[in-house]
C-alpha cells in the first residue's frame, strides 16, 4: 500500500539484477529495460467496499495476513480513477438503490480518460437500480468525466450503453484504437504496453514470411506487427477477446490479418492434422496458405504447454513475452534445444511489487 517514487529507481535496479542473474544461463549478458511512471500508471483498479454503520469506504486486502487497509486514494492508479474514487462514494452513500449490498467497484480506464466503472453486488438488480445508474453516469458525465456504468450480481450483468473503453496506443509515429473490454484481459500499464508494442514492432522488422501469434487477446500485438509481415494469423479462445479483436482489426484497417478462435493446444493439433476444425472453416483460413517464420506468443502465468513448445520450434523466430519468469524459464529449458535467446527485455509494467514482465527474442540454430 505504500507507494514512494523516490525509491522508483532502486526498486527497479533490483528487478533488472534479478532477471540478468535469472536469465544468464541462456546466453545473454544485457537486457532492455523499460520504465513505468513511477506514479499513476494503473489503468485498472479493483476495490472491496465496506460498510461501516453509516459510513462506507474502500479497502484493500493484504494477500498474506488477510489484514484490511482502508483505501481513500490509491497513487498506482490513473488520475481519471483517483478523481472518481471519492464522488462514487458520495453518490453511493446518497443512494440507498446503489449502495444496498453492494461488495465491490472496478475500475478500468484509458490513457485518454474514458472509465468504464462496474458495481458488484450480492443482490439481482432491478429496473430501479438501472434508473438510478443512468442518473449517476449522467451526474458524472456532466463534470466532465467520459464513463460507463456496469452492475454485476450472480449470473446477471446490467450494461448502462456500453461496456467498454477506446485505448488509444501509439507506437512511433502510429496511433492504433483498441477496445477494451471490462471484465476481460489487457495490459494494466498503458504507457508501459506501448513500449512493449514499441519493442515487438522493432525487434521484427525486416521479417520475411508471415506471423502465427498465440494467445492473442483483443489483438493487442498482432495489430501492430501486421506492418512487419506478409500475412498474420492469430489465435484466441476466450470469445468476448475475439469478438474485441475482430472489432479492432475493423477500426484500424488491418487487411492481413485474421483471428482464429483456438486455444494454442487445439492449434498444435490443427498444424499437425490430427484434427479439423469447423471454426477454422468458418473463418475461411486456410492454414496451407500461410508461410509462417516467426511466431508470438504471450501466455498466461503457467506458461506454454509441452505440445505447444515443441510446435513453435519449428519456426525461425520466436518472441516471447511472459508475465511469469518461472515459467518462462521453464519454457526456455525446452526452447534453448533448437534456439538461442539473442534478446531479452524487462517491462516493468508493476512497479513497487514482485512482478516482472519479460520478453525474449530467440533464433533457430543453424
Amino acid at each position: 500500500m505504500s507507494i514512494d517514487p523516490d525509491t522508483y529507481d532502486a526498486q527497479l535496479k533490483v528487478k533488472v539484477s534479478k532477471t540478468l542473474e535469472e536469465f544468464s544461463g541462456f546466453g545473454v549478458d544485457a537486457i532492455d529495460v523499460y520504465k513505468s511512471t513511477p506514479l499513476n500508471y494503473r489503468m485498472r483498479a479493483e476495490f472491496r467496499v465496506w460498510h461501516d454503520g453509516d459510513d462506507f469506504y474502500y479497502v484493500m486486502f493484504n494477500q498474506e495476513t488477510k489484514e484490511k487497509y482502508r483505501v481513500d486514494a490509491f497513487p498506482a492508479a490513473a488520475e481519471v480513477i483517483n478523481e472518481l474514487m471519492p464522488l462514487m462514494i458520495e453518490a453511493v452513500l446518497a443512494d440507498q438503490e446503489l449502495k444496498r449490498r453492494l461488495f465491490q467497484i472496478d475500475y478500468l480506464a484509458s490513457l485518454s480518460g474514458q472509465v468504464v466503472i462496474s458495481l458488484l453486488y450480492h443482490r439481482q438488480l432491478t429496473d430501479e437500480w438501472e434508473v438510478a445508474a443512468r442518473a449517476l453516469r449522467e451526474k458524472l458525465r456532466a463534470k466532465g468525466f467520459t464513463v460507463e456504468i456496469i452492475g454485476r450480481a450472480k449470473r446477471q450483468k446490467r450494461i448502462i450503453e456500453r461496456d467498454y473503453v477506446v485505448e488509444k496506443l501509439q507506437v512511433f509515429d502510429q496511433v492504433y484504437s483498441y477496445k477494451q473490454m471490462e471484465n476481460s484481459f489487457t495490459q494494466p500499464n498503458g504507457l508501459v504496453a506501448q513500449k512493449m508494442l514499441e519493442w515487438a514492432v522493432e525487434c521484427t522488422r525486416g521479417s520475411h514470411g508471415d506471423l502465427l501469434e498465440l494467445y492473442c487477446g483483443n489483438g493487442n500485438f498482432s495489430i501492430a506487427l501486421a506492418q512487419n509481415f506478409r500475412k498474420l494469423l492469430a489465435t484466441e479462445l476466450a470469445k468476448p477477446s475475439v469478438e474485441s479483436a475482430q472489432w479492432n482489426i475493423e477500426r484500424n484497417e488491418i487487411s492481413n490479418l485474421k483471428i482464429a478462435r483456438l486455444s494454442a493446444q487445439e492449434f498444435t493439433e490443427a498444424m499437425k492434422g490430427e484434427r479439423v476444425f469447423t471454426r477454422l472453416k468458418q473463418q475461411e483460413i486456410d492454414l496451407q496458405t500461410y508461410d509462417f517464420q516467426t511466431v508470438f506468443v504471450d501466455p498466461p502465468r503457467a506458461g506454454m504447454d509441452e505440445d505447444s513448445v515443441r510446435m513453435i520450434q519449428g519456426y525461425n523466430t520466436i518472441v516471447y513475452i511472459s508475465c511469469n519468469p518461472e515459467s518462462l524459464k521453464e519454457n526456455l529449458d525446452q526452447l534453448s534445444e533448437t534456439h538461442k535467446v539473442v534478446k531479452l527485455a524487462l517491462f516493468d509494467q508493476f512497479p513497487y511489487t514482485h512482478h516482472r514482465e519479460v520478453g525474449v527474442i530467440l533464433e533457430k540454430k543453424y
